[in-house]
């Protein structure tokens, strides 16, 4: 059918609001009920940011990449398009629809086991990384090898990114990992939310 944005802007809405709750009840499962607990509202700011950040500027990189080496590689002029191209709201409806599975992985993975919550997401990884590739090979094997094989290290390298930050930012609070790791794990979560500004 022909892409749309309405599907990819719910989903990703979805997947915020999804993030921001379970990541909610992992903290408070984590928190032993010691004290009052208190709604880290930081979380749903964070998952905003990372899920629609990620779905905004990254389908935009890799449809301007693929725009230049197409055109590169066919010696189109810069008015001209290269066949075996990709539109950008292709581009984005093909990542708004590859987060579906952030979904029921969040929905799932505020276990207090932390294992469970590593294979989750790595499942969900996995699932969603088979769609982005199967979907993006066709346009982008007509591009040079090297250029080709770089551009999906780059769209594997990216989506593993939103996947460790997806896991260590609202599903870290695990009583295993705070009994195991103590300090190393608040430095670990203190670093990714350095590197995403929050």
């Amino acid at each position: 059918g022909n892409p749309d944005l309405y599907g990819p802007f719910w989903i990703a809405t979805t997947v915020v609001f999804i993030l921001f709750l379970t990541g909610t009840i992992s903290q408070y499962l984590a928190s032993h009920h010691e004290k009052a607990f208190v709604y880290n509202f930081r979380l749903l700011s964070g998952a905003a940011g990372l899920v629609y950040g990620y779905t905004a500027f990254v389908p935009v990189g890799l449809w301007g990449a693929l725009k230049w080496f197409n055109r590169r590689s066919s010696g189109a002029t810069l008015g001209e398009t290269a066949g075996g191209s990709i539109n950008l709201i292709e581009c984005y409806a093909l990542y708004g629809y590859s987060n579906a599975i952030w979904i029921p992985v969040a929905l799932i993975s505020w276990s207090p086991i932390s294992i469970l919550n590593y294979v989750f997401v790595a499942v969900g990884f996995a699932v969603s990384i088979v769609f982005l590739t199967r979907n993006l090979w066709p346009v982008v094997s007509g591009t040079e090898g090297k250029v080709s094989r770089g551009l999906l290290i780059a769209v594997v390298g990216l989506h593993a990114g939103l996947a460790i930050a997806i896991k260590f930012l609202f599903f870290a609070a695990g009583p295993a990992a705070k009994d195991i790791k103590g300090d190393e794990a608040e430095k670990g979560e203190r670093m990714v939310r350095a590197l995403l500004g929050m």
